[in-house]
């Protein structure tokens, strides 16, 4: 979930947009996360819960929305888990859960969780992009803001997501919704003027003193993304943008009522790997 855009001088501590590499990013991800992991879950651990499964900051849960379908006694993967309270949620339901994230942080506050609540989901930390699994194991894949937001070859998130499911299996993830990188990350009505273009593909990051990023967000248009899907042999079979709900006057960074309803700030990409494979397109003769 973005941090705020407004461009600072490149000397010293930072934000720019500028490419960066899978191994920065990664290192920058793992760092931040384990730093942040306790401030997190202070701000936000009472909005996700012990033991549920919040898509997004709009408050979309999966108990409502069933993007994932019947789960009990499917295997589920739940990638970028952070505290892993979808995790433990999906093992209550009855689903055989593994949760993974890079960050050693996060995952210690998904032991805790699991001791508070008495759900436990079993955890590794691992990298989205070279995932610890056998191919086809898993009936589902999922994410809320993981993984994906945070790697510069996010195709290889999908490829991965495809290679660990088996055929009929679903890979649903949600993100920032791409529009809102058009805007400066601002809650109030200052966040309402669009000042960025949506086709710089730039990612986002904060540098130290000495340039090194320390935090790395991802963008990719809405077509970017169906495209990674398609390339990796998924079928889109829905995608959600959640609408701002009645009665829901909280702010989380840059997502506040004002803004939630005027435009979507949360995309959910719901895909589906076919039983057999895609027959290659004939070419015109």
């Amino acid at each position: 979930m973005t941090h705020d855009t407004a461009p600072e001088p490149a000397a010293g501590p930072g934000v720019e947009r500028r490419h960066v590499s899978d191994a920065e990013s990664a290192l920058a991800s793992r760092r931040w996360w384990d730093a942040d992991a306790d401030a997190y879950q202070a701000e936000h651990g009472e909005f996700l819960g012990d033991c549920d499964f919040v898509w997004c900051p709009e408050g979309l849960r999966e108990a409502t929305a069933g993007l994932l379908g019947p789960v009990a006694g499917r295997d589920v993967l739940e990638l970028g888990c952070g505290a892993a309270s979808a995790g433990r949620w999906l093992v209550a339901q009855g689903a055989r859960t593994v949760a993974v994230d890079l960050s050693d942080g996060m995952l210690r506050h998904a032991v805790a969780a699991g001791r508070r609540c008495g759900v436990r989901v079993p955890l590794a930390q691992a990298d989205a992009l070279a995932l610890p699994f056998r191919d086809g194991v898993f009936d589902i894949v999922c994410t809320a803001f993981g993984a994906v937001p945070f790697v510069a070859d996010s195709q290889a998130v999908m490829r991965e997501a495809h290679r660990v499911l088996r055929p009929g299996g679903k890979w649903v993830f949600s993100v920032t919704h791409p529009m809102r990188w058009i805007f400066l990350d601002d809650p109030s009505e200052n966040g309402l003027l669009a000042v960025h273009s949506y086709f710089d593909r730039r990612p986002y990051v904060e540098h130290d003193a000495a340039g090194k990023p320390t935090y790395v967000e991802q963008h990719r248009t809405l077509g970017d993304r169906i495209r990674e899907l398609v390339a990796a042999g998924f079928a889109l079979t829905d995608l959600i943008e959640p609408e701002w709900p009645e009665g829901h006057d909280g702010i989380w960074g840059q997502w506040s009522p004002l803004r939630g309803r005027l435009f979507p700030g949360t995309a959910i990409f719901c895909s589906v790997k076919p039983e057999q494979p895609t027959p290659d397109r004939a070419q015109p003769a």
